[in-house]
């Protein structure tokens, strides 16, 4: 658990991901169009990625992707393309310092 709040701390925007994903590609896609700097964690391509991928289901996130904004779980692609849709995704990665626009 402490080693996800770590990461999940590392930058504004911090994805974890699987690298086979076809959701956690648009997500990383929605966010490259923004153009925000965030760090992505291929789950399948860490050697404790497991550990890590149970541990963001305890804390309420069970599907990749996983996506921290300004060091909290937002949630997975649902969460995320509702916040695009309504139009508060821009305005709170804003906040959080991964825009300027």
């Amino acid at each position: 658990m402490e080693r996800v709040t770590n990461l999940a701390s590392e930058r504004p925007v911090v994805i974890f991901s699987n690298s086979s994903c076809c959701m956690c590609h648009t997500i990383k896609t929605l966010f490259n169009e923004f153009g925000v700097n965030f760090a992505v964690h291929e789950l399948d391509e860490m050697p404790r990625g497991r550990e890590i991928e149970q541990a963001l289901s305890r804390i309420g996130c069970p599907t990749l992707p996983a996506v921290f904004i300004g060091g909290e779980l937002v949630g997975g692609a649902n969460e995320v393309m509702s916040l695009h849709l309504n139009r508060s995704l821009i305005p709170m990665l804003k906040r959080a310092g991964a825009l300027w626009v």
